[in-house]
């Protein structure tokens, strides 16, 4: 049994199962929208098509081009200007949540942390020494 919702489109109830976020109404809205898309994108001109270029010409939302392309439904290798924002910098990515870029360089700041976690690990080691009080016999 799914739990009742509002549909964050249409604002109109339903039975969420956990399948989909939205209305049954709004997700057919959405397929025909993508079924829009993918037979401007079959066109062999269209191919390269950018996102920009595939909103002015199918009037469909940013978003939902960036939802599709996340969820693989429009896959990179038929259409290689497709992609989504890297939560960091912006810029389109195909794959995880950041670009290449701010990876390798998050990256870099891990290994740079490591590092100097190791560093101060081994001063902290090295500064503690065990100190022996001779004791004098009577």
């Amino acid at each position: 049994m799914g739990e009742l919702r509002d549909c964050p489109k249409c604002g109109d109830f339903f039975n969420y199962t956990g399948v989909r976020e939205i209305c049954p109404k709004c997700a057919m809205s959405e397929e025909k929208m993508y079924e829009e898309v993918y037979r401007f994108l079959r066109k062999r001109e269209n191919r390269a098509a950018t996102v920009d270029r595939i909103v002015e010409a199918t009037g469909v939302e940013r978003e939902l081009l960036y939802k599709w392309v996340k969820k693989n439904r429009l896959q990179q290798a038929l259409f290689p200007n497709l992609g989504y924002p890297c939560d960091n910098c912006g810029r389109l990515t195909s794959k995880g949540k950041l670009c290449d870029d701010c990876a390798s360089e998050l990256k870099s700041e891990l290994n740079k942390f490591e590092a100097a976690r190791e560093f101060r690990r081994s001063v902290e080691e090295n500064s503690r020494a065990t100190y022996l009080a001779e004791r004098k016999k009577k």
